[in-house]
């Protein structure tokens, strides 16, 4: 009887071990990123919908402007399109420095001081974009931001696979 609880006790932890290499040596499930669109008008104007499943790193970048990086003091005053150029710049080099690019981007929320700055707001976009699937957006209009003679701000959601 002895030798039959040791022979059980043997098959068991064998079993066991079994198992755990099984279960540790289980690949990681796949990183996927998927844009979605359900309305005809937003096919290439932004994504519904973005998915994001598996092993990942979350970017956030915070409300960026035309704030120098260096002083804080507002670049390109009474210039829309060059502020929103140098705010795009100085995001794609943020998501740089963790690994990420601007087809990364899964969300993306716009401030923008005055309607009329529209058309350079979209082309300001396509060019910050180029290449790149556009994200979840959303604009906003603002009567003012956070500094005199800031006319635009963007806060950014990225993820890479890990």
């Amino acid at each position: 009887m002895l030798k039959f609880v040791g022979l059980a006790a043997a098959v068991l932890i064998a079993v066991a071990g079994f198992h755990y290499a099984s279960v540790a040596q289980a690949p990681a499930p796949a990183f996927e990123k998927k844009q979605y669109n359900y309305g005809d008008w937003t096919k290439g104007r932004f994504s519904e919908v973005v998915t994001v499943t598996g092993p990942g790193k979350m970017i956030f970048v915070a409300g960026t402007g035309p704030e120098q990086e260096m002083t804080g003091a507002i670049q390109f005053k009474d210039n829309f399109l060059e502020q929103c150029r140098y705010a795009y710049g100085k995001v794609k080099k943020m998501l740089a420095a963790h690994g990420a690019t601007m087809s990364d981007v899964v969300r993306q929320v716009v401030y923008v001081v005055d309607v009329r700055n529209r058309e350079d707001y979209g082309k300001c976009r396509t060019e910050a974009f180029q290449g790149a699937t556009l994200p979840a957006s959303t604009g906003i209009y603002v009567s003012a931001l956070a500094w005199p003679y800031m006319l635009f701000e963007v806060e950014i959601t990225a993820v890479v696979a890990r």
